[in-house]
């Protein structure tokens, strides 16, 4: 093992490759997350709301779901998915993107989700440091895929993703991967209050919810990964992508509508901007500024 990873280090084409092939198999993976996730908490929510008030009559799920059972199936014929039908990204092109079993469409989402994350995983590679940076970028850059379509889809950010993010950002930061501790523990610490104290500002002066909590979560996230000094940064590109891609989608929208825009996508985005290109990204502002 120590030897292909120095073999790895010394090839780069292999590190490339072999990354590329793990970020689409993690993407297979994120596939099953984003959808499964919030249908798991759903039912949690149901469960304990049955306990507490029997008087209800809240029916809830006595099956076993989880990431892993049941096994995956055609939503249509509900034909057991093979593994052989299972190959990210190969097997919805073999297959002209229909279920092998009954023709039915397979959303195109899921090969696009499996490509996003082989490549976002590809320019981690050729970005960052090879060791633990890389790997922990790695890990970041999953994580925040899985939240970004998790609250385009549900309008929620799970603490079971959001949570453990900022305490492994705390944890590799004590040896200084990305940041010092002290700058993490701020960066956590300030990334959640600011937020905060935005929701409430609002909530005060309009009487509503601006955002959630979640979003609260995130940023103290990626403060505890890069450190107080990035949030000033990350909030200005969230909020820049957050608006560029608002009016677009708003433009191409036949629905007018004012609707709830989901915050956490345009964080993660600026987070993982911040990840690979952070040095550059930070220069380039304080010569604009200064």
């Amino acid at each position: 093992m120590s030897e292909f990873l120095m073999l790895m280090e010394q090839v780069p084409a292999l590190l490339y490759g072999t990354t590329i092939i793990l970020g689409l198999l993690v993407g297979s993976f994120l596939n099953v997350v984003i959808f499964r996730l919030p249908v798991i908490m759903e039912r949690a929510w149901k469960a304990e709301c049955a306990e507490c008030f029997p008087e209800a009559n809240i029916k809830s799920a006595d099956d076993v779901f989880n990431l892993v059972v049941p096994r995956s199936r055609c939503p249509q014929c509900n034909h057991l998915i093979g593994s052989t039908e299972n190959i990210p990204l190969i097997s919805w092109l073999l297959q002209k993107g229909r279920c092998k079993h009954c023709s039915c469409k397979i959303s195109k989402r899921y090969p696009c989700i499996e490509l996003l994350t082989g490549l976002m995983s590809l320019v981690a590679a050729y970005l960052l440091p090879f060791g633990w940076p890389l790997v922990f970028g790695l890990i970041f850059t999953w994580v925040l895929i899985s939240l970004t379509f998790i609250d385009f889809d549900t309008m929620l950010l799970p603490d079971q993703l959001t949570l453990p993010l900022l305490w492994l950002g705390l944890l590799i930061n004590i040896s200084g991967t990305f940041t010092g501790l002290t700058d993490a523990v701020l960066g956590a610490v300030f990334g959640y209050l600011s937020l905060w104290s935005v929701y409430w500002g609002f909530k005060l002066l309009t009487g509503k919810e601006g955002m959630g909590y979640g979003d609260f979560k995130l940023l103290a996230a990626l403060g505890a990964w890069f450190g107080w000094q990035a949030l000033p940064l990350i909030i200005l590109i969230s909020s820049f992508a957050g608006a560029i891609i608002g009016i677009a989608v708003l433009l191409a929208s036949k629905d007018k509508k004012s609707r709830p825009i989901p915050f956490g996508p345009y964080l993660a985005i600026a987070g993982w901007v911040y990840l690979v290109y952070g040095q550059a990204v930070t220069e380039m502002y304080y010569n604009l500024v200064l």
